[in-house]
């Protein structure tokens, strides 16, 4: 009986082993973004920023869409065994089809932080003092943890060309999302101007570039953080 307890407990030790390594993150060299995802196998999501090294697999119709950091490379995936790498991914037994898109590339800083829900790192955006960029006229505003109920104003301000103002109320599900994105409502800004954004205690100066399109680009192109 001891010994069947014995050895028991050591299947039950392998077995937990396991899951740890399976749960294990990836290596912190944050390189992607996850813009979209279907699947049940990839153990990312979407805005997650995924990194170097980092192993995704995916069902024979599942769907990855990653957007690289440095070398703007937009890639659609369908199928097969995803590993990030630095400028691309490397994709096995699956199809991927590239393009290259307008991004800020190696100005922005990231930090690495563990996901809280699934076996992956996240990677969100760190506070820097670079000029920020949409590549678009519909930025993609990605908003401050934790705010109360009475700092959910979004104040858009061009400080360029006095008149253009709006104010945007974010309700719980967007607050909660963690982003506002203004391809999804009828606030156009326009190509070469500069804007404050304001929120809360929270603000930040952008500029819309000059041959910025109206379309809905992807999103590492219009991606904008609050400090």
């Amino acid at each position: 009986m001891a010994l069947r307890a014995l050895v028991a407990a050591a299947l039950s030790l392998v077995a937990v082993a396991t899951a740890a390594s399976a749960r294990a993150p990836a290596p912190l060299a944050p390189t992607a973004l996850v813009e979209d995802v279907k699947s049940a196998t990839a153990g990312v999501e979407f805005m997650d920023y995924v990194g170097k090294g980092q192993v995704i697999k995916l069902g024979a119709d599942d769907v990855l869409v990653l957007s690289y950091l440095k070398s703007c490379e937009h890639e659609t995936i369908t199928g097969g065994t995803v590993t990030v790498g630095m400028q691309r991914s490397d994709v096995q037994d699956g199809k991927v089809v590239r393009a290259k898109v307008p991004c800020e590339g190696g100005k922005m800083q990231l930090v690495a932080q563990q996901a809280s829900q699934s076996a992956a790192s996240a990677f969100r955006l760190q506070s820097d003092d670079i000029q920020r960029t949409a590549y678009a006229r519909t930025p993609v505003i990605q908003l401050p943890k934790s705010l109360a109920s009475g700092d959910r104003d979004l104040l858009i301000r061009r400080t360029d060309r006095w008149g253009e103002r709006y104010v945007i109320k974010i309700d719980d599900t967007v607050a909660a999302a963690g982003f506002y994105d203004l391809a999804k409502t009828d606030v156009s800004l326009a190509p070469g101007a500069t804007y404050d954004a304001t929120i809360g205690k929270h603000k930040m100066t952008f500029q819309i570039d000059p041959q910025a399109s109206s379309d809905r680009t992807p999103i590492v192109s219009r991606l904008l953080r609050f400090q």
